[in-house]
């Protein structure tokens, strides 16, 4: 592997990262501290623990999913369309560099500001609400394969659109619902057994789930199945993008 161009496309991204420090960090940090304030001081002093957990703590795990999913799909997404939208792409693509080389370089640094957005998420989460974390091994190992996974989604996407309005449709319309709808804010079980049926069928509950056991040892599904569900989800997203390099789908074409 090139390393030498690994490192120039992540840095690259990485200093983009740093000139719109305003729009990637503190916009979503301080988003998420209105949650906190919204959800864990007012709203949550007047509901019960929610599996033996007060509920301000409850809805830390989820808060930080919906945080680092949205930001790691924008972030992956936007970094390859601009090359797509600048021409520069051709450059990139005509170099000696691998697609493994690239996506590397944009997917690694797209992962390394959603995995800095959660930790800084976290830390402000300290401020307002008393947690515990039971195996903080596994919450970054956990954070860190959610930041990967859901930046090759971005990665997708970004190779996908045709415009920038495209560019937010999916992390607006989809992955947005999908994580309100998956437990982010609640415990599955306390649905009706249709509802927790139908639950099921959404990917996000599976990461929700085990990174939430990697905060209280609880969760709605076992850690092995949220584990094989994070593993096949970033399997799916990298072959799709061995095929759309193989083929140029909307690279060459």
């Amino acid at each position: 592997m090139n390393l030498n161009a690994v490192k120039t496309i992540y840095m690259h991204e990485m200093a983009r990262f740093r000139r719109t420090i305003m729009q990637s960090l503190v916009s979503p940090v301080l988003s998420t501290s209105l949650y906190f304030v919204v959800f864990g001081a007012a709203i949550g002093s007047r509901i019960d623990q929610v599996e033996g957990v007060g509920y301000g703590a409850f809805i830390v795990p989820g808060l930080i999913m919906l945080s680092v999913m949205t930001q790691a799909t924008t972030n992956a997404s936007f970094g390859i369309y601009f090359p797509k939208f600048t021409g520069t792409i051709y450059e990139l693509l005509s170099a000696p560099v691998s697609f493994l080389e690239i996506v590397a370089g944009y997917v690694g640094a797209a992962a390394t500001k959603a995995l800095f957005i959660g930790l800084i998420i976290l830390l402000t989460a300290f401020f307002f609400i008393d947690i515990q974390i039971a195996h903080p091994f596994a919450m970054i190992a956990l954070l860190v394969l959610t930041c990967i996974s859901f930046s090759l989604l971005g990665f997708i996407i970004g190779i996908w659109a045709g415009n920038f309005e495209q560019l937010q449709l999916i992390p607006l319309l989809v992955i947005t619902p999908l994580v309100f709808l998956g437990g982010s804010f609640y415990s599955i079980t306390m649905l009706p057994p249709v509802w927790q049926t139908i639950t099921l069928f959404n990917p996000v509950v599976y990461l929700i789930s085990g990174f939430r056991w990697s905060f209280f040892g609880t969760a709605d599904v076992s850690i092995g199945v949220s584990l094989l569900a994070i593993a096949l989800f970033t399997a799916l997203c990298l072959g799709f993008i061995g095929w759309i390099f193989r083929t140029g789908w909307r690279i060459r074409q």
